[in-house]
């Protein structure tokens, strides 16, 4: 790293420490530090959101994605944008959520279930949560260490000092100040700063990528393929075996089914000034991903073309180099699942210019910044909300309450660096995400959605589906871990036959399933973490279903909950079309809520969404009908039609969310000074209502007939 490209990372961070410092001052109430005040706009919240939601290490997940299977499984990946659409529009459980003023998921749990039930999916979800979060200051750091070329350590005061520990160490302070400073406040406008400048920041280097690359030498790379493992042709992948057509498949459920079961960024959830604002941020949001995606597999194929293509040889050699020497762990696995990581990062060093390297530094910095806030916000939000909160039998006041918040991020802080540092991966990020997530969104995805739109759920059904989901994600998790190190020598030495009967009825069934390979060794556990994650879907919602229908005594008050009808407690009902809508009307869900801009945004994300749904549709049938193209002619298709539209609509929306964010940032700080915050609002229930909707009428008061309500709903 040249000068410049410190030069260029130490400005922007040092602008956001100061931006996160003056911000800190509008915090008056809980609130304010859990949801921001709920006073975002649409473009802070689909900026924000969007930054926190990829983050570094899914920066460097999606380069193992891209780097071992190219754009073919990409062409099936657009079979999530018709669902993404729909949810988008239509508001799908995100609209329902804002409705019930539940400032965390298991505040709303609480609400619509029990309160035992809340405590339990507070613990449930803080502790994979953690876990899940505990990896990412290791990826960060050793991608930072990695692609900037430090060592391994470092004298300081006459001691060697490790280079990986301290670098996660000095983020996560960056982090932690940002965020003890505001809660959710400051870490949303310091998302939106980051995500603002992302957009400058992608721009730059998918020029740099195509000025030292030629169309020609990433095709050859490409071509240069055996069969079944095609880089282009996504009817040709019949050889993947972690990531292929079942991996995308999947995802596509678990995008429907877990929308908004994963809480790490659950503090957006609830920050719009309005259910119908956090709509529309969402619907902002399936424009926003699409150039941040495309610039992604655009640097992992570079690095593939780099390390593949005759062109590059001696660049490629310098890379393989330094990856054996560097990356030499106990556990071979871990070994091989470090090297793999570290392969697009290292070869993006080789690649990028001075300036260039400095502007890729940055932004990975910044993702890393916005990844740790979010985070540690929602866990240190949901440990003190959902477990501490309700078992205690008195209330605290809300400077107690802010208090307890930081000193619990502060804790997860501290267990994050340890975890990282001594946690050994044994699997593919993405995969990681799956197991760790399995285990609470593999329940708790039918829980929200039961308990959202069916009257019949029950707090049975939901104790019983969050169980089931938790113990076999568990069980998933702890197979992967300790599958080669515990779990298949013990089988060998105690029970050789067991193991011969698992190795033959799993191998057996994978055979009969199409791209599923569940070959048992010692060294990969035979299930992956994206199948784990399907075992739990299906059979979580089918146990809810079930002992919900058993158990079910009277419908639920769904209205109330929603605060709809006479339970609206500002009185300000939105009226429903009473004219009979077309189909299309229904999908795109227009209503008297749509300003004339929202119905241009809302047909245009239609429209753009149909269109390539069209073009997907109509080359997938092509393929099947008249025989399939060659990787050649998938090629051209992904030069000439894939590139250049997503290329296109990523520097138009770049321009204008640049423009929507930064005006939207000056309305939230105009919100923020005329606000009216209710010191009750705080997140904590009284039988089945939210405490501020009890106490509606005593806004920034102490008056005595709320507390004696809460004083005796805590006896």
């Amino acid at each position: 790293m040249h000068l410049i490209d410190w030069l260029i990372v130490a400005l922007p961070v040092l602008v956001l420490l100061f931006i996160g410092y003056r911000v800190q001052s509008h915090v008056k109430g809980v609130a304010d530090f859990l949801a921001g005040g709920r006073v975002a706009g649409r473009y802070v919240l689909c900026v924000s959101a969007g930054e926190a939601a990829i983050g570094l290490i899914s920066v460097v997940g999606m380069f193992e994605f891209y780097f071992r299977t190219g754009v073919a499984l990409y062409f099936w990946q657009h079979l999530s944008e018709l669902a993404g659409l729909i949810m988008a529009l239509t508001g799908f459980m995100i609209y329902r959520y804002r409705e019930t003023r539940a400032l965390t998921m298991a505040q709303f749990f609480e609400v619509r279930y029990s309160r035992n039930f809340r405590i339990f999916t507070g613990i449930l979800a803080f502790m994979t949560g953690v876990v899940n979060y505990a990896l990412f200051p290791a990826v960060g750091g050793r991608f930072l260490m990695y692609f900037c070329g430090l060592p391994d350590t470092f004298p300081f005061l006459g001691f060697d000092v490790d280079t990986f520990g301290f670098l996660m160490a000095f983020f996560l302070c960056v982090a932690l100040f940002i965020v003890l400073l505001g809660g959710q406040l400051t870490t949303m406008v310091t998302d939106c700063v980051q995500g603002l400048f992302g957009y400058i920041g992608f721009g730059i280097i998918t020029v740099c990528i195509f000025s030292i690359f030629s169309y020609d030498q990433i095709g050859e790379a490409m071509l240069d393929r055996p069969e079944g493992e095609s880089f282009l042709n996504p009817f040709d992948i019949g050889n993947f075996t972690d990531f292929n057509f079942l991996y995308v498949f999947i995802g596509l459920i678990g995008l429907v089914y877990g929308r908004m079961s994963w809480q790490g960024t659950q503090g957006f959830n609830s920050a719009a000034t309005s259910p119908h604002e956090q709509k529309m941020a969402a619907v902002l949001g399936t424009w926003r991903s699409g150039f941040t995606y495309i610039t992604i597999i655009l640097m992992a194929l570079a690095a593939y073309t780099f390390l593949n293509h005759p062109d590059f040889s001696a660049g490629a050699s310098n890379v393989h180099q330094e990856l054996t020497s560097r990356i030499n762990f106990d556990n071979p696995t871990t070994t091989e699942t470090i090297r793999n990581q570290m392969m697009v990062p290292v070869a993006l060093r080789e690649i990028f210019p001075i300036g260039v390297t400095g502007v890729f530094v940055a932004m990975m910095i910044f993702l890393l910044i916005s990844t740790d806030t979010s985070y540690l916000h929602s866990w240190g939000s949901i440990f003190i909300q959902d477990v501490v909160m309700p078992l205690r039998k008195k209330p605290i006041t809300p400077e107690r309450q802010i208090l307890f918040l930081r000193l619990a991020i502060l804790g997860i802080a501290i267990f994050a660096w340890f975890f990282s540092m001594y946690f050994g991966q044994v699997t593919y990020i993405l995969m990681f995400f799956a197991l760790t997530g399995s285990i609470y969104v593999g329940g708790a995805g039918i829980v929200i959605i039961g308990g959202l739109y069916s009257r019949r759920g029950t707090t049975i059904g939901a104790w019983a589906a969050m169980i089931t989901g938790a113990t076999l994600g568990v069980t998933g998790f702890l197979g992967q871990k300790f599958w080669s190190t515990h779990v298949y020598p013990w089988l060998d030495k105690t029970s050789p036959n067991f193991l011969v009967s698992l190795k033959s009825g799993l191998e057996g069934l994978g055979s009969k399933l199409p791209f599923v390979n569940w070959e048992v060794n010692e060294i990969n556990f035979p299930i992956t973490g994206q199948e784990v994650m399907l075992i739990t879907i299906v059979s979580s919602t089918i146990v809810y279903f079930v002992v919900s229908l058993l158990t079910c005594r009277e419908p639920y008050n769904l209205d109330k909950m929603l605060h709809r009808g006479e339970y609206n407690r500002e009185h300000k009902q939105v009226s429903r079309p009473t004219t009979k809508r077309s189909l299309i009307g229904r999908i795109v869900s227009i209503d008297e809520e749509y300003t004339r801009g929202d119905r241009i945004l809302a047909w245009s994300v239609f429209g753009y969404t149909i269109f390539k749904l069209l073009t997907f549709a109509f080359v997938a049938i092509w393929n099947l009908a008249f025989g399939i193209w060659s990787d050649q002619a998938w090629l051209n298709y992904f030069k000439y039609f894939t590139i250049p539209v997503l290329l296109g609509i990523g520097a138009i929306t770049s321009v204008w969310f640049f423009i929507g964010g930064t005006w939207d940032l000056r309305r939230l700080f105009k919100n923020l000074k005329n606000i009216k915050r209710n010191i009750y609002d705080n997140g904590q229930v009284i039988g089945d209502q939210n405490a501020e909707d009890i106490c509606f009428a005593d806004v920034e008061t102490t008056e005595k007939p709320a507390e004696r309500i809460i004083n005796k709903d805590n006896r």
